[in-house]
Parts: C-alpha cells; structure tokens; sequence
C-alpha cells in the first residue's frame, strides 16, 4: 500500500517502495528486529516441547520446562524495569537478546548433541525468561517514541500487525521444520534470530535521549513506580483487572480448551485451526487500527475487552469447531484494538523516565496469575465441572470489565492529537529510543 509510480523517459510506468512519512530509520529498525526474533520465537516454543519429549520426557517434564521460563520471567521483571529506567533502554534490550541469543544456542546445541537432560533444558529454559524480564520493561513503548504524535496510533498499529503476523507464520513454520529437521535446528534459528534482532537495535540511534540522573536506589525506584501506578485509577484498575482475566483466559484455552476439543470438536486440529483464526484476528484488527483513531481510548478498548468471555462459553455449549473457529477471530480483533489503546494511553499519560517501571508492573499482573490458574483448572474442573468452571471464566471477564468501566478516568480518558501535548504530557523525552511491546 506504499508504493508510487513514476514515468520514464521511455514513457512506461514504474513502481517503487515508498514508505509513510512517520516510518523513520528507528521504527524501521524497532519493526525489523521485532519480526525477526518473533519469528524464531514463536517456532521456538514447539521445538522446546518436542525437545523435552524426544529426550523422553512426558508431558509433566514440558510443564516444568515452560514454568522454569515463566518463573524467573515474573520474579525479576520489577527489577528489569527498575535498570531499564537507569541505563539507556536500547542497550538493556541489546544485552537481553544477547543472552537470549547464548540461552538458546546452547539448547540447540544440547539437542543437536543428543539426549539432553531434563535440568539442562529447565536452566536454559529459565535463562530465556530471564532475558525477557529485562527485555519486555525496556522496549515498552519505544515504537510510539519514534513518531509524532500524530502518527502514533497507526505507527503501533502497523507493529503489531508485523509482530502478529511473524507469530502466526513462525508458529507454522516452525512447527514444519521440526517436524523435517528435528526441534534442535528450530532453536538454533531462534538463536540467530535474536542475535540479528540484537545487532539491529544496536544501530538505534539515540543521539537526541538525554543521559537520565541517577535515582536513588532500586528500592525506592520500585516505589516510584508503584506510586505512578497506584496515583491513577484509570491504570491500576485495568492492571487488576487484566491480571484476573489473563488467568481465566489461559486456563480456558490452555487445560479447558484441548480437552473440550478432543471429545466434542474432532481433536487438536480444529482447535489449531480456532487458535489460529483468534491470531488472524488479532492481525486483522491491528490493520483496524491503521485507519481507527477513537478519541476516547480507554473507553473503546474496555468495552473491547468483554469479547473475551465469548470463547469460555462457545467451549461451555460447546459450539462446533466452525462457530468456535469464528468467535475466536472475532475476539483477536477486538482484543487488538484493546491493546493499541491501551499502549496509547500509558505512553501519552506516564511521564518517560518512569515508563518501563510502570510497565514492568503491568507485565507482573499481567503474567502473576497465569501459572496459579493454570494449575488449579484441573481441580476446580473436578470440583464444580468442566462446563461450569468455563461458565464461571466468562462471567469473571464480564463483571470485571464492567467494574472498570465504573471507573470515571476509563471512561473520559481522551486521546491528544498533538504532538506538543504528547509531549507535555510524556514529560521528557521525545525520544527515537522506545519500542512497542513484543513477545521475543
């Protein structure tokens, strides 16, 4: 969609790639890199099961590999955003794909070496997430920084449509080639992967960031963090909510989902294919969001957020495979344009030199949750039923959206049109050096 023609001497026409006038060197490089490591991450996490299970691993031994990833990723995420608030946030992103880049060539090397062992994969595993700690406060909101305000919300938009898409695809493809080549060659690609990515962000140029003055310790930075979250109602009301829904949410898709696909739907394949309409969406609705540009943000993405009960209870009928498959394309629309909102309103609304601590306890929320709901699915399903627990889940998203949406500043936040009054209210920086939120 951006490209020009131009007529020759010869009088035929050409075509060349003409890129929008907001997409500078820095978001190129944001956009770039994050495609390129989501691509290898997403293949990643197939090849990490498969691994554990061609070692001889059960399915036990997966769920210990994934919780080594997930632990260390919420312990030290409060501490990620502390230093990335202390050092230039392009270098603390650097040094976490650098680490992740070694975490992962090791693995691939235990694989490829045969028969790694099961604490050998749980360390490299926890080394990831570790990585990520520190890399997802860093990068949060940087694609945003590196256009005008003006541009911002399409900018986002047009990130998370290449994020999403390089999701979905390396998910395929990754899942391909480790069925051809085997899981250890899939995570040395993702360790090439971040190693690419990390020379890229490498070559950010942050020459207009002002050196930041040295706080006065990680405690009371964690503090100062705190209190920007609590100080506003509009943030700490989503946070709670989220962190509730998150752990319905994977409950729902990771224990309930599967097992309602494999007695009612036909088995694992119509529930990929659901699972893959709801990442469809999500793509779709970034693409929305290119062209959308609600003036009360909060407000449009709450009520973008009660979508999310629909796939709990499509499961409770259950629906056939088509209607389920629909709904979940449907609800990553909308959840999309929940999170482009949402990312517009923490950049617009919290100060720079705050912002990836006030991120990284949005990440800690959002993630917290997730491993405690995933574990008692199963019992409570024992306890109440599988229908009525997945009932429960819908009727939890409906009534916590509704009780955010009871919160005035969710509903009047607007969204600033100007440069100068993002940058009034951003307070500091107007910086070629934030990136978007990813997942690699």
């Amino acid at each position: 969609m951006w490209r020009q023609q131009q007529r020759g001497r010869d009088g035929r026409t050409r075509y060349r790639l003409a890129l929008p006038s907001w997409a500078g060197r820095n978001y190129l490089l944001l956009t770039g890199a994050t495609v390129i490591a989501n691509l290898g991450s997403s293949g990643a996490l197939i090849a990490t099961a498969f691994a554990v299970l061609a070692a001889g691993g059960n399915a036990t031994d997966v769920g210990l590999v994934a919780a080594a990833r997930t632990v260390p990723l919420v312990l030290f995420l409060l501490i990620g955003g502390a230093v990335a608030d202390r050092l230039p946030r392009h270098r603390v992103m650097v040094a976490a794909n650098a680490l992740n880049c070694v975490s992962q060539g090791l693995f691939a090397l235990l694989v490829l070496a045969g028969e790694p062992r099961l604490w050998q994969m749980a360390v490299l595993a926890a080394l990831g997430g570790t990585g990520q700690a520190f890399f997802a406060p860093a990068s949060e909101g940087m694609v945003l920084a590196s256009v005008s305000g003006d541009h911002a919300g399409r900018a986002f938009a047009v990130f998370r449509m290449g994020m999403n898409g390089a999701s979905i695809g390396g998910a395929a493809l990754g899942g391909a080639l480790v069925a051809a080549v085997g899981p250890g060659w899939v995570l040395a690609i993702d360790s090439a992967s971040f190693a690419l990515a990390a020379a890229l962000r490498a070559f950010l140029d942050v020459s207009g960031v002002p050196a930041r003055a040295p706080g006065g310790g990680m405690l009371r930075d964690l503090r100062d963090g705190w209190r920007e979250v609590a100080s506003r109602p509009w943030l700490w009301a989503v946070v709670v909510q989220f962190s509730l829904v998150n752990a319905v949410v994977s409950a729902a898709e990771a224990v309930y989902g599967p097992l309602v696909a494999e007695q009612h739907l036909g088995g694992p394949g119509p529930w990929g294919l659901a699972l893959g309409a709801f990442g469809a969406g999500t793509a779709s609705g970034a693409l929305l969001m290119t062209k959308f540009r609600p003036r009360r943000i909060l407000l449009v993405g709450s009520l973008c957020v009660f979508p999310l009960a629909l796939p709990s209870a499509a499961l409770a009928v259950p629906l056939p495979a088509a209607g389920l498959t629909a709904i979940m394309f449907g609800t990553g629309i909308a959840i999309e344009v929940f999170a482009v909102t949402w990312m517009m309103a923490l950049h617009q609304e919290i100060p720079e030199e705050k912002f990836s601590r006030v991120s990284s306890y949005d990440w800690l929320e959002s993630l917290g949750m997730v491993p405690l709901a995933t574990a008692l699915a199963g019992p409570v399903q024992d306890l109440i039923g599988r229908t009525t627990a997945l009932w429960c889940c819908s009727a939890l998203i409906v009534l916590l959206t509704a009780a955010v949406l009871c919160v005035p500043d969710v509903r009047r936040l607007t969204r600033r049109t100007t440069p100068e009054a993002v940058a009034v209210a951003v307070a500091g920086e107007n910086a070629p050096a934030r990136d978007g939120a990813e997942t690699a």
